[in-house]
């Protein structure tokens, strides 16, 4: 790693996309990770899928162990352009109703259907059993 650092793009990193030659993007830096296809616990297709993007969120899903990440230094071979990288776009919550009068009215609503609906249908079922019992 002496000197000056290799700076890629992305469209550089995603030219090395098969098993023969796998270039992964974790955390800004570019790394090669051909050699380590074959052994990878996961298997070569889980890596494979990672290629041309950045691989970061995979790669922290995971939980790799510290002697997995140590493994990295071996196969770096340069950072990652980060303006050639897609922005993220942050996913946020759907607003949540603010009004707590509706919501309020609302789950009154729901506890009385939850009290009466069960006696209305006690009440339906005696009066046919009341209503059978005299018509004999």
């Amino acid at each position: 790693m002496g000197g000056e650092r290799k700076v890629y793009t992305l469209a550089q990193v995603s030219e090395h996309n098969n098993s023969k030659d796998c270039w992964l993007i974790i955390d800004g830096k570019v790394y090669n990770v051909t050699k380590f296809l074959d052994d990878h616990p996961g298997g070569d297709d889980v890596m494979l899928s990672s290629t041309g993007k950045d691989a970061t969120d995979d790669f922290e899903d995971v939980g790799h162990s510290s002697s997995a990440r140590a493994m990295l230094k071996d196969m770096y071979v340069g950072d990652i352009d980060p303006s050639t990288l897609p922005t993220k776009v942050k996913n946020t919550p759907p607003r949540q109703l603010q009004n707590n009068q509706d919501k309020s009215s609302s789950n009154f609503m729901v506890k009385m259907l939850q009290f009466l609906l069960p006696l209305i249908v006690l009440g339906i079922a005696v009066g046919i059993r009341f209503y059978n019992t005299e018509s004999k």
